[in-house]
């Protein structure tokens, strides 16, 4: 089922969520086909992800950044990358930037740390694009990544 939610902290913003959400550039023909693929481990409420945005799509993607959202929460104090800020108290936003079709962006990697040091945590990867303004185009579920306190790496 496709869902829209609003995301407070980028005002009115159309959350693209999902592996392969198709997300419409202004104007009409091609679509964009934005995806994430990297890994997640978590040891002692210390949650590593690395990642790199892809457009699969034949159109461009002038601006867009990536919402991560945790099923506990975050510690009060994060030390995040250049471009990445907290998003509520369980959730990180990281700026993507331009995407071109058929494009790679450049790889993210931040480490969070969560309150307490749950036996597992639910990671959710989905895209906020067009600088905030949301294009109008459906929104796929979620991209769910369920990461065991083993400190191996889970894949997506």
């Amino acid at each position: 089922m496709r869902t829209t939610r609003v995301l407070a902290a980028c005002g009115a913003a159309l959350m693209m969520i999902g592996g392969g959400a198709s997300l419409a550039v202004a104007g009409s023909g091609p679509e964009a086909e934005l995806a994430y693929h990297g890994a997640a481990s978590l040891a002692a409420g210390r949650v590593d992800v690395r990642f790199t945005p892809r457009n699969d799509g034949a159109s461009a993607v002038p601006d867009t950044s990536v919402r991560l959202a945790w099923s506990e929460p975050l510690a009060d104090r994060q030390t995040l990358p250049d471009g990445c800020a907290p998003s509520g108290d369980r959730a990180v936003l990281c700026r993507v930037g331009a995407l071109a079709g058929k494009g790679v962006g450049k790889p993210v990697s931040l480490r969070v740390q969560l309150r307490e040091a749950p036996s597992e945590v639910l990671l959710e990867i989905g895209t906020v694009a067009d600088g905030g303004q949301g294009s109008g185009s459906g929104v796929s579920d979620p991209q769910r990544v369920l990461v065991l306190d083993t400190g191996d790496e889970y894949y997506f």
